[in-house]
């Protein structure tokens, strides 16, 4: 009897990003080489039918070869008939050119949609097997407000994957991109600013010719990308414009070490034939067919969208969906599935709270959630939320049908908060679990791991000895405050150093960098980081891991309140304006400061260093409502002599101000 070995079906069962046209080239091979032997078969067959025995044999081989031929036909035919079957349509531009290196940036705002994912990058289009593959990627996760994944996908398609916290919301504003590929290295740049690189054995492999891509769509792997709700249909990416430039190391004028030249850019205010193709196939993996109708070229925009089957094209013809009501520090978030209307999203009386009093209706700044002031309720009894009259944002708007859904209450934490990551209850550490709209803590992607040995240097070898691996963020829902928070590592699954190195970040500050716990401490010993005075204003913890040879891991969190409803400097919060971690940080030169507006007045920006010498004053002058980036470099800043160290940088208004730290290292 015929059986699949599993070192087969796994060559057949590829990961997420396998082209569906791969397979079937695959079935097609091996169609033929089936097809090749039968009749090869049955030559041997004439040639042996006076030998009773080979005749028996061929006979038994005639049948088996048959049947593999009939399952491939069976393949193939469901191949080509699902490839235009499925109940979801994306859209994908690509390049009729090919480059080998260079520098490649767009200016684009991805779709803030779980489920799915909005890209720019780099793919080595091949016939032969996967130990051809070459790609380069830029891809934004819509399930993540401020995160993009890198990656560089080798021979036997093989991924090196990272991701990386962005200051701000990708989905919220266009943002520059840029990925320089060269033959040593490939770096990612974001608004002009190197922010991750690889440089490893495996770049030297990335020597084929590419085309440069750009696609929406819904990957099947929902630990990855997040649930995918169709609800949240149509979603689309808007790209702004791209521009390649060629490698000229050397002789160029722009880029890393003016190693590059420019050599052309697109503006799409029409869809230049002669350079771009729309794509129509799919893959493995992926929810969606790309078809050409859902890439649009409009005022000067390309717009990439993802849509059901019948409402394809850039329109929008359905109301916004309630998702979800969930407590946050005493206020009410209110999530939807897209983009509102900002007077209907703010009309206080379209919320219903049956005997509790609903003050206000703030609409933040993702536009998809909508922050309840109520009265009158302890947020702890039942309650049940009726949303109605609330419109989206386009036009003309869609409203929505009237939904009710319960509130769901915060969990009330008592501290120290401890978190057994990757593992179950235990020693008074709440059990891992995934994070969502609804939750008050959890991870986001990456897997679970349990070992049998012993820790060293711990009296609490069963939190060491479970561990959660490849998550991109780990989020705590916190009252407003100044926290301690223990990271908890060991290494037990390498057995020498330099195997997993990664960077840990914490509220947008990087508080391990390039960190290898095997190098530190060696296997199988308990290993803690502690970070002290975290300022937490938005009401989450978020602690992001950047990767930079194998998985990212930790075994656990332990959380201790300092204070409640003070920043970093001791100063109450203020409601009137939101002032963030610079990024990167630390920083050589250039950094970027973002900051959120709530109450429109009058702002200035200043900077110190530690003895309180003034070092910059600069007047925003008068700012309305939304979020706000400066771009600060201190280079720029001619006769002033800045050496490393740490400065502390302000944002006030004519009653208060914010402070936060950063790091510069010239």
């Amino acid at each position: 009897m015929f059986k699949l070995s599993k070192k087969m079906v796994d060559y057949f069962c590829f990961e997420k990003h396998i082209k569906y046209r791969y397979r079937i080239m695959i079935l097609k091979n091996v169609f033929d080489q089936l097809v090749h032997l039968n009749s090869f078969n049955q030559r041997i067959f004439r040639n042996s039918k006076f030998n009773p025995e080979m005749n028996n044999y061929n006979k038994k081989s005639f049948y088996l070869i048959h049947q593999l031929i009939l399952l491939c036909l069976i393949a193939l035919t469901f191949s080509f008939s699902t490839i235009n079957a499925k109940d979801f349509k994306g859209a994908e531009f690509r390049t009729k050119q090919t480059f080998l290196y260079g520098r490649f940036e767009v200016r684009m705002k991805s779709a803030y949609r779980e489920g799915m994912l909005s890209s720019f990058f780099t793919y080595h289009e091949f016939s032969g097997g996967i130990e051809n593959w070459n790609e380069i990627d830029i891809e934004i996760l819509g399930r993540y407000p401020n995160d993009i994944q890198f990656n560089t996908i080798t021979s036997g398609q093989t991924n090196h994957v990272s991701h990386y916290p962005l200051p701000f919301s990708p989905h919220e504003d266009f943002h520059i991109y840029a990925i320089e590929w060269t033959p040593t290295y490939v770096a990612w740049f974001v608004d002009g600013i190197e922010v991750y690189r690889q440089s490893g054995s495996h770049i030297p492999t990335l020597n084929k010719a590419q085309k440069l891509m750009m696609n929406i769509w819904n990957p099947e792997a929902t630990n990855w990308a997040g649930q995918f709700n169709p609800d949240a249909l149509p979603a689309f990416a808007y790209y702004d414009w791209v521009k390649y430039y060629l490698y000229t190391p050397g002789s160029g004028n722009y880029g890393t070490g003016n190693n590059f030249t420019f050599s052309w850019s697109d503006d799409f205010t029409y869809w230049n034939t002669s350079r771009w193709d729309k794509a129509t196939h799919t893959f493995v993996g992926n929810g969606c067919d790309f078809i050409p109708e859902n890439v649009v070229i409009r005022d000067g925009y390309l717009i990439l969208c993802l849509t059901n089957s019948t409402d394809i094209g850039y329109t929008d013809t359905k109301g916004p969906v309630l998702l979800s009501a969930k407590v946050h520090n005493g206020k009410i978030l209110v999530n939807f599935s897209e983009e509102l209307d900002e007077i209907s999203a703010q009309t206080k009386s379209n919320y219903i709270i049956y005997g509790v009093n609903v003050d206000s209706a703030r609409l933040l700044s993702d536009k998809k959630t909508v922050e309840l002031s109520v009265s009158n309720w302890d947020f702890i009894s039942p309650k049940t939320l009726v949303v109605l009259n609330v419109k989206d944002d386009w036009n003309p708007a869609n409203t929505m049908s009237p939904k009710a859904v319960s509130i769901i209450t915060q969990t009330q934490f008592t501290f120290p908060l401890k978190i057994n990551c990757g593992g179950p209850s235990a020693l008074g550490y709440l059990p891992e679990q995934s994070w969502n709209l609804t939750s008050d803590y959890g991870s986001m992607d990456g897997g679970n791991a349990t070992y049998s040995f012993n820790i060293n240097n711990t009296d609490e070898d069963e939190i060491y000895q479970t561990e959660k691996w490849g998550m991109t963020t780990y989020r705590v829902r916190l009252p407003n405050g100044i926290y301690n928070v223990k990271l908890m590592f060991a290494e037990n699954y390498h057995n020498q150093s330099g195997q997993r190195i990664f960077d840990v970040w914490v509220e947008n500050e990087k508080v391990l960098q390039n960190f290898d716990v095997y190098s530190l401490v060696g296997r199988n010993t308990a290993y803690e980081k502690i970070v002290n005075n975290v300022s937490i204003s938005d009401g989450y913890l978020d602690i992001y891991f950047v990767t930079h040879k194998d998985n990212p891991m930790i075994n656990g969190i332990v959380i201790e309140l300092i204070s409640l409803g003070v920043n970093e400097k001791g100063f109450p919060v203020q409601d009137n304006f939101t002032l963030e971690q610079n990024f990167p940080n630390p920083f050589n030169g250039e950094t970027i400061i973002s900051y959120s507006i709530h109450n429109p007045d009058f702002y200035s920006f200043k900077l110190f260093d530690l003895l309180g010498k003034e070092i910059l004053n600069k007047n925003l002058g008068y700012l309305n409502r939304g979020k706000y980036f400066l771009k600060l470099n201190l280079n720029d800043h001619s006769g002033l002599k800045i050496s490393s160290g740490v400065y502390l940088y302000m944002l006030g208004d004519k009653n208060s101000f914010q402070s936060k730290k950063m790091l510069l290292l010239n």
